[in-house]
């Protein structure tokens, strides 16, 4: 009887794991034990693959013979895509291929142009071994289709300047969901809004916004527009307007249009010089008088609940600026903490600037929110709390960052610099004549459309540096000078899928995956002892449970 219920017990367990494999073929589940959830898909994610309506071909061109770092990231995608395949409403199919593998050199050539043609593009690398270093071609992209429609996708981000190959890798993998998200979002929908960068007013030039505009060409429609010529049927097909740096006044026909993108729902990034100043000129004389600008936005700004401060923040937390200090025989280059260059903190409270680093800042303005009804106002950045704000006209010396700033002397509160504003924006014109230049087909609604926009006191936000030497154009948010990586080009990809997504994306680009690395200085200290450890302890568990199991026989089989 008892064998007889032994034999039962062991066909009901196999039962059993027969009937979890077929309800494991109809029923996907993890258990995700991370703390960050890093295996764990966003109900986004979940929502927008459940609605495919097509068929979904995932194409992965990171593959072969690679460096660790980069294998990382392959199977983080392989991990994310497998989810994404069990969760699609439609068939989601994943290919993984070396496009260069067992050609010949002639062939590589014609199959690389044929991949740059269509948006993907290698990344070299120098690998080391034993003859010193190599190159390697490897292509860190993927493609994304759904029926005729296809769209390039970069695996690797913030490949720069400055940060290690660890540090790149990681904020990759943090970036995955979100880019292959938005990515098949884009080609289910066939949906590429469109951004315009104005222009006519002395704005930032295709130079000084290059970095910009191209960030933002991965998965938007981005040109200039020009209020002066532009007419209704344009403005309707813009989502948003980028308004960065203007320095001569807007007319009240451009205000006009600019009233109407607004009351039909569209989105505005106001990035405004109330004071100029420029360093470049005050390098050359050491001293400058900066002045207020007249732009003629104040009326609108302020009805739609904002005001950009005629002043200067001077902030010891700042970043640095090379200068000629005069010594014995000559000069000498030296980098200097220069207070009118604040970094903008982010409140990381908002989704929109969670997780970006701190923001590079050129003689920024202060922000106020005025009580409008119906918009609702949040800060996003703002200045350290060891600032100074002086009002315009003030006169900039080089000769201050001789001077270590104190933070004694600077001791005060934060500063609002960048403030978003949402809800139904009420017209500036309401009540009013239409402008000279204006025609019939700009006709406003009796009551705005939901909208948003952002207004920030600092011009040069999304102005990336240029180099003297050769003209070429440095990441935005990177500064040649301190050699650093500010988070100026988050910000900007924020606040552009922040203000034209529906969707709401925003959270999947602030999910943080923790990568918990060794501690290379305790390794090199420690090294032999985790040796030891590691080879000694398994054998001294093996012999002990080697000593235990004879003399348990022994106890047991000596009765």
């Amino acid at each position: 009887m008892v064998k007889y219920s032994k034999y039962v017990s062991i066909l009901l367990f196999l039962l059993m794991l027969v009937l979890l494999n077929v309800a494991a073929q109809y029923w996907y589940t993890r258990i995700d034990f991370t703390k960050e959830h890093r295996f764990t898909l966003s109900a986004k994610s979940k929502e927008i693959l459940t609605k495919a309506d097509q068929p979904i071909t995932i194409t992965v061109f990171l593959e072969g013979d690679l460096p660790a770092a980069f294998k990382r990231l392959r199977n983080a995608t392989k991990d994310l895509l497998a989810d994404y395949k069990a969760y699609s409403g439609k068939e989601l199919k994943v290919i993984f291929t070396d496009p260069i593998s067992g050609h010949s050199v002639g062939e590589q050539d014609t199959i690389i142009n044929q991949l740059y043609q269509a948006g993907i593009e290698p990344t070299t690398l120098n690998i080391k071994n034993d003859a010193g270093f190599a190159q390697k071609m490897v292509f860190p992209m993927a493609m994304v289709s759904a029926g005729t429609r296809q769209l390039p996708v970069k695996l690797l981000q913030n490949m720069g300047a400055t940060g290690s190959y660890e540090e790149n890798i990681n904020n990759s993998i943090q970036n995955l969901e979100y880019i292959f998200t938005a990515a098949i979002q884009q080609v289910l929908s066939n949906s590429h809004p469109r951004i315009g960068f104005t222009e006519g007013n002395g704005e930032l030039s295709d130079v000084q916004l290059s970095d910009a505009i191209s960030s933002l060409s991965d998965s938007y429609e981005v040109g200039r527009v020009n209020l002066n010529d532009i007419d209704a049927s344009g403005l309707d097909k813009l989502k948003l307007l980028v308004i960065a740096k203007p320095q001569r006044e807007f007319s009240e026909a451009q205000k006009f249009k600019l009233n109407y993108f607004v009351m039909n729902g569209g989105r505005v990034v106001w990035c405004i010089d109330q004071v100029g100043a420029d360093l470049d000129s005050l390098k050359g004389s050491g001293e400058q008088l900066a002045f207020n600008r007249k732009l003629n936005l104040d009326d609108m700004l302020f009805m739609y609940g904002a005001r950009v401060n005629y002043d200067l923040v001077a902030d010891a937390n700042c970043t640095e600026i090379p200068l000629s200090m005069a010594g014995p025989g000559q000069g000498q280059i030296q980098m200097a903490p220069w207070v009118y260059y604040p970094l903008l903190m982010p409140d990381t409270a908002h989704n929109l600037v969670k997780n970006i680093d701190a923001v590079r800042g050129e003689f920024v303005s202060t922000v106020d929110t005025i009580g409008v009804r119906g918009l609702t106002k949040t800060v996003i950045l703002h200045s350290s709390p060891f600032n100074k704000v002086f009002s315009a006209p003030k006169l900039l010396s080089l000769q201050m960052v001789a001077e270590q700033p104190d933070p004694r002397d600077y001791a005060s509160t934060e500063k609002a610099i960048g403030v978003l504003i949402e809800g139904s924006f009420p017209s500036v014109f309401l009540n009013r004549g239409i402008p000279a230049g204006i025609n019939s087909n700009f006709t406003l609604p009796a009551q705005g459309k939901a909208s948003k926009m952002v207004v920030i006191g600092d011009g040069d936000v999304f102005k990336n540096q240029i180099s003297s030497k050769d003209g070429s154009v440095f990441p935005l948010g990177f500064d040649r000078y301190t050699q650093r990586n500010y988070g100026n080009k988050a910000l900007l990809l924020n606040i552009a899928d922040y203000l034209t997504n529906s969707d709401n994306l925003i959270a999947l680009r602030n999910k943080e995956v923790k990568i918990r690395l060794l501690d290379k200085a305790r390794l090199r200290v420690e090294k032999m002892q985790w040796q030891l450890i590691n080879c000694g302890v398994p054998l001294l568990l093996l012999i002990s449970f080697a000593i235990f199991q004879h003399y348990y026989r022994r106890h047991k089989y000596a009765r």
